[in-house]
């Protein structure tokens, strides 16, 4: 059984949104389900400080053992950091995903945008649980 906090939202492509002390930047990343299905994680290529990206852009890739998937924006804005710490520890998002293992943080261009996503219990719906 995957780990679904309550207080994140969510994409049908599995990644999360945490919201911070500031509602206009969030963190994003890939759910506990999304890096068991994975396997191993040995190298992400995430965005550049400044990079922006619409709804549904590719944002970068995750390299797993058993595979290699591309990384979906699950909102509109622009990246204001990148998880240095994936850089010379990927397996952080096997180890941590809610946690040290986020990947960007996003300066939302439309913070009502977040009511689109998914809330928990839909997200456990859409995997099954």
């Amino acid at each position: 059984m995957s780990n679904i906090p309550k207080d994140l939202r969510y994409t049908e492509d599995h990644e999360y949104v945490r919201t911070d002390a500031d509602p206009t930047v969030v963190r994003i990343g890939v759910t506990d389900y999304a890096q068991g299905e994975l396997g191993d994680v040995v190298f992400l290529d995430l965005p550049k400080a400044g990079a922006t990206f619409g709804k549904k852009d590719v944002f970068g890739t995750i390299e797993a053992v058993k595979a290699v998937s591309e990384l979906y924006c699950p909102i509109a804005g622009t990246v204001v950091e990148s998880n240095k710490a994936l850089e010379a520890d990927p397996a952080l998002v096997n180890r941590d995903p809610y946690g040290d293992g986020w990947m960007i943080k996003l300066k939302l261009k439309t913070p009502a945008d977040l009511d689109g996503l998914l809330k928990a219990d839909a997200y456990a719906k859409h995997i099954g649980e």
